[in-house]
């Protein structure tokens, strides 16, 4: 069970919706820095951006105070992920892992680019449909390199160790998902 719980404010879909973190306290707390990376042995804490089957693009606003989730802005305009039919949205739950963070100086030996400038992402791929702003431990099972915008942008493919497959996915020394 996690110790971190979320407040949401202002509406959704608006430039003004944030959703803060808060520890077992009750203290807000930042998503990007006061959550530790790891879980336990082997298990990383992932802070859910974007649940499963949504549309909006969600994120860590790493400039902002606190470092709420917010919805991502392009051009003055909310972000949305398109339809890929037969399903909506995304289709897994995305998000980040806390204290981490691809720097935008650094060339990548694997892309020949920089990083994003922004925490790595992970698309987590088991059953259930997370909440905004939650926390959930998972295992690593692969990662992905992309460039978009010619920056190199890590995504990190990851199950819940909560999930009731979780113990149905390891990664083999080649990388590849038994």
């Amino acid at each position: 069970m996690s110790s971190f719980s979320s407040e949401e404010r202002s509406a959704p879909f608006t430039l003004e919706y944030r959703v803060f973190l808060k520890n077992e306290k009750g203290q807000y707390i930042s998503p990007f820095h006061d959550i530790p990376i790891y879980a336990d042995k082997d298990v990383f804490h992932m802070v859910v951006e974007v649940p499963r089957w949504s549309n909006a693009k969600m994120e860590i606003a790493t400039k902002d105070p606190l470092n709420p989730i917010k919805q991502d802005v392009k051009k003055g305009k909310l972000r949305y992920v398109a339809n890929l039919f037969p399903y909506k949205g995304y289709i897994w739950n995305y998000g980040a892992i806390p204290q981490t963070w691809e720097d935008p100086g650094h060339s990548d030996k694997h892309t020949g680019c920089c990083g994003d400038n922004d925490p790595i992402d992970v698309c987590e791929i088991g059953s259930k449909v997370c909440a905004r702003g939650e926390i959930i431990r998972v295992k690593v099972l692969g990662i992905l390199a992309m460039i978009d915008e010619g920056e190199t942008d890590w995504k990190v493919i990851a199950i819940n160790v909560d999930d009731p497959d979780a113990a149905n996915y390891n990664v083999c020394r080649w990388g590849m998902v038994l």
